[in-house]
């Protein structure tokens, strides 16, 4: 009887957890890319529906899955921080066991990717998806452009959330002590004590959504690519980049929190700008 009962108090413990953790979702239903300023927008796309972090993923969130906390911001309603695309594929398909869903990702540590031609990167895992699955994943660069625009009903907004980037985005002349003005400068940021801030501080964007824009980088699914006119980032040479990031960050200017820039990294890069944030099929 304590057996069973240690059991049933075991299931509806992970239960609750994994209840507590969906309720940070926000469904983006799909369609064509309204927000007048996406690299998308005009072109002959259509994304189906999908679910997506209403935050970044928290340090909290991220010691919960992993053990560990690797960032150099420390605090649990911060960002994650410091954390490479293998290490946030390995996170999302760790948290979805952890939920009871199936794994999105199949990882071969010993196998090396033919199509990663980046040379920094040494780690070349070849990550490949399991579709048809429920489990956790990073979005692709389409659909974090389209959720951080707004979706279905954006309202063409420069950044996720607005057109004033100081009401919807940390980045390097709001995040630290004082406001700065003038040229970019390493030196002032630090001086200026400027970092990563709690989740969900400035004003969401149109579907619920925080910090899309500033506060860290978050990886996406995709490799770096001139986009194609349907819209698709070619494989091939973009291997030779990098995986993309989008949203800028605490560190970055403002051009980078533009829900249409997009940049890459190489998937072994780290940065305490480089976060993430976890995506579902509907």
């Amino acid at each position: 009887m304590r057996k069973v009962l240690i059991v049933v108090l075991t299931v509806a413990a992970v239960s609750a957890w994994a209840q507590n953790r969906s309720e940070t979702l926000v469904l983006v239903e799909g369609g064509i890319f309204r927000n007048t300023t996406s690299n998308y927008h005009g072109k002959s796309i259509t994304l189906s529906s999908f679910y997506i972090g209403k935050y970044e993923v928290t340090q909290k969130e991220w010691t919960e899955i992993m053990g560990n906390n690797p960032s150099k911001f420390q605090g649990d309603d911060l960002p994650v921080d410091t954390v490479s695309w293998y290490d946030c594929v390995e996170y999302c398909n760790k948290r979805s066991t952890k939920e009871g869903l199936q794994p999105y990702y199949h990882i071969e540590k010993d196998k090396r990717d033919p199509d990663n031609q980046t040379i920094i990167d040494d780690i070349k895992w070849t990550v490949t998806i399991n579709t048809g699955v429920n489990g956790y994943r990073l979005p692709t660069e389409a659909e974090w452009e389209y959720a951080a625009g707004g979706g279905q009903i954006s309202k063409s907004y420069t950044y996720s959330g607005g057109n004033d980037i100081d009401k919807v985005a940390w980045y390097w002349q709001n995040a630290g002590d004082k406001n700065l003005t003038g040229p970019w400068s390493w030196s002032v940021i630090e001086q200026n004590h400027t970092k990563t801030k709690p989740v969900g501080g400035k004003e969401p964007n149109e579907l619920g959504l925080y910090d899309m824009s500033g506060n860290v980088r978050e990886w996406c699914w995709d490799w770096y690519g001139d986009l194609a006119a349907d819209g698709t980032a070619p494989k091939g040479s973009s291997s030779e980049s990098g995986r993309v990031w989008k949203g800028g960050g605490w560190i970055g200017g403002d051009f980078c929190c533009a829900s249409s820039f997009r940049a890459s990294f190489e998937g072994n890069g780290k940065g305490a700008d480089q976060g993430l944030r976890v995506c579902r099929g509907k």
